[in-house]
């Protein structure tokens, strides 16, 4: 039987503490640039991005701190850095606005995810974000406990 249609993006990592951290005020998707063995790592699914940020280097953007572990199949020889800083793929406008707004205070880059698009290729989804404070994060608590609580009483009552 034959498929229908393109196949949905598949994740390969995830920050799930990003939009509990940080207001995401925008976001965007981004190529990456990758060798062989970390793509082949990203499709295992092993990769993290929890403590990663992306930034400016040489007037270019960089996703620095990702953790996309060594592939084991791959030998001894043709391994990657684990941590390396990876060029990020955006259109000369697109990066002058992120270059610029990040150079203003309060203001950064956050991997938000990093998932294959339906032709295969490593995307990373980045989100410029403004942090928050310890009160803004104990409203987002209580509004997700309520929201718990409230879909609860509908599926009993309902």
């Amino acid at each position: 039987m034959a498929r229908q249609g393109p196949e949905p993006a598949r994740l390969a990592a995830q920050n799930r503490r990003a939009r509990f951290d940080y207001f995401i005020d925008e976001t965007l998707e981004a190529g990456i640039v990758l060798a062989g063995t970390e793509v082949k790592s990203l499709r295992a699914g092993r990769a993290s991005i929890g403590e990663s940020y992306a930034g400016e280097r040489d007037g270019e953007v960089y996703l620095f701190n990702a953790y996309i572990p060594e592939y084991t199949l791959a030998g001894k020889f043709f391994q990657h850095e684990v941590r390396r800083p990876r060029k990020l793929l955006l259109h000369k406008r697109e990066r002058n606005r992120l270059l610029g707004s990040i150079r203003r205070e309060g203001v950064t880059l956050v991997p938000l995810s990093i998932y294959f698009n339906d032709r295969g290729i490593a995307k990373v989804d980045i989100g410029l974000a403004r942090g928050k404070r310890k009160v803004d994060k104990r409203e987002t608590e209580k509004e997700r406990s309520w929201q718990r609580d409230k879909a609860r009483l509908m599926r009993d009552k309902g």
